[in-house]
């Protein structure tokens, strides 16, 4: 029976350890917790989260691993600048872009890197891919031409990238595709947010698959990045949409605070 709880605690422990990861992780990311800012001590987070000291301690010792916080001995916890972060950390990243309303400059400053990392990941791939590589990029176009939905157009439009990094066989680009994989979900949902979006930008992917195929690195060059600077397009040409949306938010709001204002005045005696 001993031997059983053990065991249980140990499978559970690790979930926990996520848990209070994954929440103290977006609360720093989204500035709820300020750079700069202690984190609270090990007991109020204990209390806070219903877990042991040993749960605390390795969720901090992972946020400092990836460049959130500092741990100095009789100092505490302190949030870093975000120039210390590992911006390319896939939970850095998902935190980061959040759940409701990603910060557009953060997504146009990745596709920047994309646009250096890729379009080069495109011509070394013409040069190196396998049959195998050029069979799964191929697929994944495939996929992406007979997507019926969002969801399966952007898992299509993943394997395709993901694909062309494998193929140049470089292990240091290879390391990016956490990051590609976990910010082209969310740069695909801000830029359009509907299916079928892509089927614009389907002729410049066309085209890379093409090039890679005839061994040509500077056609599939090119082709990358006319495919990033779609994106790129889509992106800033939603940003004063979105900014507009904002404002007839705000003033809507405004005008409810007025009404309600007005009204409190008039039932005064």
């Amino acid at each position: 029976m001993a031997k059983a709880r053990q065991s249980t605690a140990g499978l559970v422990k690790p979930g926990r350890i996520r848990t209070v990861l994954t929440t103290l992780g977006r609360e720093i990311a989204q500035d709820l917790i300020p750079v700069g800012t202690a984190l609270p001590p090990e007991p109020d987070l204990e209390a806070r989260f219903g877990v042991g000291r040993g749960v605390i301690r390795e969720a901090i010792k992972t946020l400092a691993a990836k460049g959130l916080v500092s741990v100095r001995p009789r100092h505490g916890t302190h949030v870093l600048p975000r120039h210390d972060w590992s911006l390319l950390d896939r939970d850095v990243l998902s935190w980061l872009v959040g759940q409701d309303e990603p910060n557009r400059d953060l997504l146009l400053a990745i596709q920047e890197v994309r646009s250096i990392i890729e379009p080069a990941a495109a011509a070394l791939a013409a040069e190196r891919a396998t049959k195998n590589d050029r069979w799964r990029i191929n697929t994944a176009l495939a996929a992406m031409e007979t997507a019926k939905d969002l969801a399966s157009a952007i898992a299509a439009d993943k394997a395709f990238h993901l694909a062309i990094l494998d193929a140049t066989h470089n292990p240091v680009l290879q390391g990016f595709r956490g990051a590609v994989d976990t910010i082209l979900s969310t740069v695909f949902l801000v830029a359009v947010g509907s299916a079928g979006w892509f089927k614009d930008n389907l002729p410049n992917h066309a085209a890379a698959a093409r090039a890679i195929d005839e061994g040509s690195p500077e056609k599939a060059r090119t082709a990358m990045e006319r495919v990033l600077g779609y994106t790129k397009s889509r992106l800033a040409t939603r940003r004063p949409a979105i900014a507009a949306a904002s404002r007839k938010r705000d003033a809507g709001n405004t005008a409810k605070k007025t009404d309600r204002t007005v009204k409190r005045k008039r039932d005064v005696p």
